[in-house]
């Protein structure tokens, strides 16, 4: 797109518009050019901030820990305890010639036996289950921060995409107006112009420097941020490809979601723990036996005993004590299963929500795609063609193309939103095989 010559005859306009005129035009293909290369720049994807992101993220390092932690002594909760060792003296004489002496008085016996304590093997499993069930709440909690995790970096890089495009656009905005500035300037030179239009010209830059001032710190914010996420350093550059903002989680069904949504998965595992601690301590109302065995070696020519014996705990105050455990365990279920009951509407609606605002706007973006931004361009084409032919000013064909620029900055933002939208919907499930490969 270019001016050419002024048509032979033709005293309306100075040859020095003509100039700036094609100056403009070059400086705005430049600017086209440069937008152009940074969009097919090497940068980083989002599929590599997402791995970045899952493998380096300390609050992610630190939920598998405590998995790992809890994993670790899964097998403790099966075991008996342990032994305790007796060591004793019986019959000690404390005064007369043999005071304090072991060995030579014949009733002093010195004694050395074991005690255990005795779980049964159903109550050994049902300590296991809930051991176990702990570490699945654990993971959970842990699949909960992989997915905010993975939201957060999507929506940064997100950010530091449009973000990034938004200086370009900036920029050629300002490339724009300064040209426009420049021939308004001459035109009042040559006695075309008037001052009140270069004040206006002049006012529009300066307010377009700012907004490019401001797009260039949104997109160093959005950098750091997608750096925060990464844990890469400074990320400079981003690959200027978004994905398509299309999603099926809202075509996921109540079974299918429960399998991948990290929030309902944990809301699940707060059950089965709640579960598994009503039914260990519905086991402890029977108390465990402690068995013990010792061996006495008595003093002088007396022979040697050994004694042995089951202590075995009376619940004479079951009803206050063993069974108000079972209760208090009862409720904490019935807690965990009201939770998970509004976790799943909670879910379900803001699924809704965000679908319906991702239609919205995919419809927004395609209205504007197909009319707004169609216009804007005729427009311009049109302001061009009546420039070229004389029946047009300068002063419009810029007008055009300003208005073409604010369109695709328009266009823009509504992307952006559109996107984080897309990122907060899609991004709240995790896929199926990540799911069991954690």
């Amino acid at each position: 797109m270019f001016f050419p010559p002024l048509p032979p005859g033709d005293r309306r306009r100075p040859p020095r518009l003509v100039t700036l005129a094609a100056c403009f035009m070059l400086a705005t293909s430049s600017a086209s050019a440069q937008s152009t290369q940074s969009a097919h720049g090497t940068g980083m994807t989002l599929d590599e901030a997402l791995q970045i992101a899952q493998s380096r993220t300390s609050s992610l390092q630190a939920s598998q820990a405590a998995v790992r932690g809890d994993a670790a002594i899964v097998g403790k909760a099966g075991q008996l305890p342990n032994p305790n060792l007796k060591l004793s003296v019986e019959d000690l004489p404390i005064n007369g010639a043999r005071a304090f002496t072991i060995g030579q008085d014949d009733f002093t016996m010195r004694g050395i036996g074991i005690e255990q304590e005795w779980v049964s093997p159903s109550k050994r499993r049902l300590r296991t289950a809930l051991a176990q069930r702990s570490v699945d709440q654990d993971r959970s909690a842990y699949l909960v921060k992989l997915a905010d995790v993975r939201q957060q970096t999507a929506m940064a890089w997100l950010n530091a995409v449009y973000a990034t495009r938004a200086v370009a656009l900036n920029q050629a905005l300002v490339d724009h107006l300064g040209a426009e500035l420049a021939a308004r300037q001459a035109s009042y030179r040559a006695a075309q112009g008037a001052s009140p239009d270069i004040a206006q010209a002049r006012l529009t830059l300066g307010n377009a420097r700012d907004a490019l001032l401001d797009a260039q710190q949104e997109r160093q914010s959005a950098l750091i941020d997608l750096s925060r996420w990464t844990a890469s350093g400074n990320v400079l550059q981003v690959a200027d490809e978004p994905p398509p903002l299309d999603s099926q989680v809202p075509n996921l069904s109540a079974g299918e979601l429960a399998q991948v949504q990290p929030l309902l998965a944990a809301a699940h595992a707060a059950m089965s723990v709640a579960d598994a601690a009503t039914d260990v301590a519905r086991s402890d109302r029977n108390p465990n036996w402690t068995w013990g065995l010792t061996y006495f070696k008595r003093g002088g020519n007396y022979a040697d005993y050994v004694s042995f014996g089951v202590s075995i705990p009376l619940p004479l105050n079951r009803k206050n004590i063993e069974d108000r455990d079972v209760e208090q365990k009862s409720e904490m279920g019935t807690q965990a299963r009201l939770n998970y009951e509004d976790t799943e509407r909670q879910v379900t609606a803001n699924i809704q929500s965000l679908a319906t605002k991702l239609a919205n706007g995919r419809a927004r973006l395609a209205n504007l795609r197909q009319t707004v931004l169609p216009a804007a361009e005729q427009k311009v084409q049109l302001a061009n063609a009546a420039y070229r032919s004389g029946a047009g000013t300068l002063a419009d064909a810029f007008e055009a193309r300003h208005t073409q620029l604010e369109m695709q900055l328009q266009v823009l933002n509504l992307q952006r939103q559109v996107s984080l939208v897309w990122a907060a919907l899609e991004f709240q499930i995790l896929p199926s095989d990540m799911i069991a490969s954690e």
